[in-house]
């Protein structure tokens, strides 16, 4: 059934597309596995002018690699996001993961919030507590939003 066939289907039944409830947690198995392919990386030789004029330095990429490898910490960001509701839903035959924070506050503006490519919703966790609780940061509660922050289609879950 193609996704016309299906939004067709869904429409004439007056189902609703489904929102559900998401949550992931890593194995240690895949955070170790993640380590070791990190560590097994290929690494080509030096390059040949002492200027960005190449690319992204060798230097530079040891150094994120051997960050990613031995210091980043995955389990303190997978409790930051398991604090927050998740959702998965499928837009157009594909799953799209989101985050989605209601204000506390009345009349809290809807707001998507998209991320960057290469990125990810990581990058606005720290966005959320000053946009939907503005009065614990100082601001007024007519600041609030309520907000929806997807996951651009492969940068995410």
């Amino acid at each position: 059934m193609t996704i016309a066939e299906k939004r067709a289907d869904a429409a004439a039944s007056g189902a609703d597309a489904e929102i559900r409830p998401f949550s992931y947690t890593a194995t240690d198995e895949e955070l170790d596995d993640l380590r070791r392919r990190i560590r097994a990386t290929r690494w080509p030789d030096r390059e040949t002018v002492d200027d960005t004029s190449q690319g992204v330095r060798l230097e530079t990429m040891r150094a994120l690699a051997d960050y990613w490898a031995d210091q980043h910490d995955w389990r303190r960001v997978e409790a930051r996001l398991a604090e927050l509701p998740q959702f998965v839903t499928e837009i157009d035959g594909v799953d799209i993961h989101f985050i989605h924070v209601r204000s506390k506050h009345e009349d809290a503006l809807p707001l998507i919030v998209t991320h960057g490519w290469p990125g990810s919703v990581i990058e606005q966790l720290k966005i959320v507590g000053p946009l939907t609780d503005p009065t614990a940061y100082g601001a007024d509660a007519s600041d609030a939003f309520d907000l929806v922050i997807p996951s651009l289609p492969g940068h995410g879950f």
